[in-house]
């Protein structure tokens, strides 16, 4: 998360200054960016939590650099508006709350049997006749369904939790000795990956 807002700021900065000339001796001043991640998923997670870009960075050790603070940093603030979580922060924005209630509502459907666009159908309908959401839901019912049905791709997903987990297992065989060829048969990672998952350990 912390590398793509990285990518959508710089974009944003971009169009910003586009107007300007970035080569001027002349100091530019643009806004200070902030950046927040709502979480909503079913898996736990604690009421607030960092990210940060630096934790993605490689070891650059054998390049002769030295560890330390590093020269490019984004960190991103996670909260956790699932029902329960930062019961201040949801009650004190309206949109917020109702948008918990919503979601909240679907996987109530969706444990009741429903299936996902079921459970959206259905809590939208409920939404409506509750006054939750109720405004944005006529204006923008379509909109909703479909970026609800198809932001979330869940091939891609499970993809790459698939590919998290050949990584841990990895990363627990490594720690305890298992042979590098074992662990390619076993996970079905190919050497270079494994070998970086050593060098990250090292």
């Amino acid at each position: 998360m912390a590398l793509r807002l990285l990518m959508y700021i710089a974009r944003v900065y971009e169009k910003s200054i586009a107007s300007k000339n970035i080569y001027s001796t002349r100091k530019l001043s643009i806004p200070q960016p902030e950046f927040f991640v709502l979480y909503n998923g079913t898996a736990p997670y604690p009421d607030t939590a960092i990210l940060k870009l630096s934790d993605l960075f490689k070891n650059i050790e054998p390049l002769g650099i030295e560890q330390g603070k590093p020269v490019l940093e984004l960190e991103v603030r996670v909260l956790n508006i699932n029902e329960g979580k930062n019961k201040n922060i949801v009650q004190h924005c309206g949109l917020l709350a109702q948008y918990t209630a919503f979601i909240a509502k679907v996987r109530l459907y969706q444990n009741d049997g429903s299936s996902l666009q079921d459970a959206i159908k259905n809590a939208v309908v409920f939404c409506h006749d509750h006054d939750i959401l109720k405004e944005f839901i006529e204006q923008h019912s379509t909109e909703v369904m479909n970026m609800l049905m198809t932001e979330w791709n869940w091939d891609d997903a499970k993809e790459v939790w698939q590919e998290e987990e050949r990584e841990k297992i990895a990363r627990n065989a490594l720690a305890k000795g298992y042979p590098v060829e074992e662990i390619i048969s076993l996970t079905g990672l190919d050497l270079e990956t494994l070998r970086n998952i050593q060098d990250r350990q090292n």
